[in-house]
């Protein structure tokens, strides 16, 4: 893990503490915090199914949080971008949310 992946993790932990009990269901909190778990502790997200479910899964969740009117845009794509983060660099491409 490195130091840069360290710091995405905080941010997606801080990030679910100030805007997670108001703006997230508990179950999408969760959902989350396992990509951003699974992400930061593979070594190969080419190799590692899991993780790369969880983060689709969460790419897809901040698309539904953008398309309902719940989050803004911006705020969906740090998120994501953060999660995106916490894995390894080489294998992570980059993502870009679409207006709705």
């Amino acid at each position: 893990m490195s130091p840069e992946r360290a710091t995405a993790y905080r941010r997606v932990l801080q990030t679910l503490s100030d805007l997670g009990p108001s703006k997230l269901q508990g179950h999408e909190q969760e959902r989350i915090r396992y990509a951003a778990d699974s992400l930061l502790f593979t070594a190969d997200l080419d190799h590692d199914g899991a993780a790369r479910e969880a983060l689709a899964d969460t790419e897809q969740l901040c698309r539904a949080l953008i398309e309902s009117g719940r989050w803004e845009q911006r705020t969906a794509w740090r998120l994501a971008d953060d999660v995106r983060s916490c894995g390894p660099v080489e294998a992570v491409e980059p993502f870009v949310l679409k207006a709705a």
